[in-house]
Formats: C-alpha cells, structure tokens, sequence
C-alpha cells in the first residue's frame, strides 16, 4: 500500500520561494514528526534528531506547514500547540512525552535512554514534565512568538 499524497501549492516569486515552510513535506517514510515550527526550542531538538535518524526513517514537518491538518484529520488542531505529535505506521499516533518515547525506542542513538521509561511512575513524571515545559517554554529560550501565543487558541489552516 502507498502512503496517500496531499497536493501542496508552493508559491514563487522571481523564482524563490515565498514562507518560512516553502519546502513540501517527503512523504513515504515510516514516522513524521509534527513540531511547531515558530519555536526555537523545538527547532533545536529536531536539529538532533535529523542527526540521529541516520536509517532516514523519520519525516520532519513543522505544524505550520500547509496540509499538514488535512494530511492527519483525526489529530485536533490544538493538539499541534499543545504538544509535538509522531505518527507512525498505520496512523498510530503519539503525543508529548509518548512521542520522545517512542522517538527514543526507535531511533539507535535513542536507544541508550529509552529503557528509562521502563522505570516506575518514570512515564507519568515524564508526561507532567513535558506538559509543564510545553506551557513555560517562552520562559526557557522559545523566544517573542511563545510568549505571545496562548496555548488555549484554536488554529485553522482554513482561516
């Protein structure tokens, strides 16, 4: 079976491309990870992760990309404010701390920090922690556009 392909219109002036998020998502590998791409904390864990996934098993798309609500409906727009999202094989997905799980687990690099999750009451402290620096993140290094945005706000690629 074939991943599904989503049309995406990239515009051009004199020939370069317009927008942060001008490049169109490769499709066809077997997990994307959706980040927000306006924070620079986000920007920097998805620099380390590009270097670990030397198998190229990993799609990397901010959340402002368009498509990306079209491509995953089942996954609320908050939810891309809220916290970064994994999709895997079969739609399978994963949020917040589940997802740098199962990151972890999958990639080799990972692998030496993943069996921390296999500790008691490891995986809850690690969902509180990661809830906890999703909503603090503007204070931590996210920079203007964290400390701006409310978390609580509903986005529309439609709008």
């Amino acid at each position: 079976m074939t991943a599904p392909t989503i049309p995406v219109v990239l515009f051009t002036i004199r020939g370069e491309p317009v927008g942060q998020f001008a490049e169109a998502p490769p499709l066809g590998r077997p997990y994307t990870v959706v980040f927000d791409g306006f924070c620079k904390i986000c920007n920097r864990l998805v620099k380390v992760l590009r270097r670990w996934d030397k198998r190229q098993i990993l799609e990397i798309v901010p959340s402002q990309q368009p498509g990306v609500q079209a491509r995953f409906p089942w996954i609320p727009a908050k939810a891309y404010v809220e916290s970064v999202q994994l999709i895997g094989p079969g739609g399978r997905t994963w949020q917040g701390a589940a997802a740098i799980e199962q990151l972890l687990d999958v990639l080799p690099k990972g692998k030496w920090i993943s069996w921390v999750f296999s500790i008691p009451f490891v995986r809850p402290l690690a969902e509180r922690f990661y809830r906890w620096f999703a909503k603090n993140r503007y204070m931590l290094g996210c920079g203007d556009h964290c400390a701006s945005r409310p978390l609580n706000v509903m986005y529309d690629e439609g709008e």
